[in-house]
């Protein structure tokens, strides 16, 4: 091969490149979800069916957001948590509202705060309000019981570690029965060292912890991310156990600062516990 021709065939295999990249970094792992699915129950005859959506960072009613609706009424899990950064400002209350309005409204919602929600300044009345509307509800370091048939579950949501007061022994205090199956929604996983840590001694019932805040890296190269956000401490993506509990860092769904993600496909997760 000449030269030249060498030169050419060069160029356009770097700019056919660059294209997947772009096509990859802005469209696919940003909008086309990777569903995981994850059986943790003890038995699969009771379980009660969940799913995580995380770091939402809701700007538009885009049509990803809208096949994710459509695929979880399909589903029709008992309950939907939205673990932190579902809204940045007080400006997108009526979205939410319009995206809640996109489930089934027998689907339980339960949210819990995130840094974006403290730094954008929006009252727990308010958000607690679009919550109520739908069948929802706001936990900041509260409990809920969900009951299904003859079985009962503890939802523990904590309030942000960065933004907020997480309070772990507080949320502990608004229980009734700690031997209850109990699943912590946490925010911020470098909060579930103290949860852990705690945990020693107030002995609850944990199933495991479900967190977000990190967006899996948002960009990452070999398994190596460019940024982590202060509360992300030691970890980044998946599965995780600290002092015999589980936890998973989900990848989450919107972006910040850049709007691209790559090695880090945004990410729904339904779990059976």
């Amino acid at each position: 091969m000449k030269r030249r021709g060498f030169i050419k065939k060069l160029f356009f295999s770097i700019i056919g490149l660059g294209g997947l990249f772009a096509l990859d970094a802005f469209w696919f792992e940003k909008y086309i979800i990777d569903w995981t699915v994850y059986d943790i129950s003890k038995n699969k005859n009771n379980s009660i069916t969940l799913v995580q959506l995380s770091d939402i960072h809701l700007k538009e009613l885009n049509t990803s957001l809208v096949s994710i609706a459509e695929k979880i009424n399909s589903i029709r899990p008992d309950i939907i948590l939205f673990t932190g950064d579902t809204i940045t400002r007080k400006s997108k209350l009526s979205m939410l509202n319009a995206l809640l309005a996109l489930f089934d409204y027998n689907i339980l919602k339960i949210l819990i705060y995130g840094n974006k929600e403290h730094s954008g300044k929006i009252a727990y009345s308010e958000i607690a309000q679009v919550l109520n509307k739908h069948n929802g509800v706001v936990l900041m370091n509260k409990n809920h019981i969900y009951t299904k048939g003859s079985r009962s579950i503890n939802i523990l949501g904590i309030d942000d570690f960065i933004g907020g007061t997480a309070d772990f022994q507080k949320a502990v205090n608004d229980m009734d029965d700690k031997q209850l199956d109990t699943i912590v929604l946490n925010h911020c996983p470098e909060y579930s060292d103290i949860i852990s840590e705690l945990n020693t001694s107030l002995k609850v019932n944990i199933t495991c912890i479900l967190s977000g805040h990190t967006h899996g890296g948002q960009i990452t190269f070999f398994g190596n991310e460019l940024f982590k956000p202060a509360g992300s401490g030691k970890y980044l993506k998946g599965w995780y156990t600290t002092n015999h509990i589980k936890m998973y860092v989900s990848k989450g769904i919107g972006t910040t600062l850049l709007p691209i993600r790559f090695g880090a496909r945004a990410e729904a997760s339904i779990f059976y516990v």
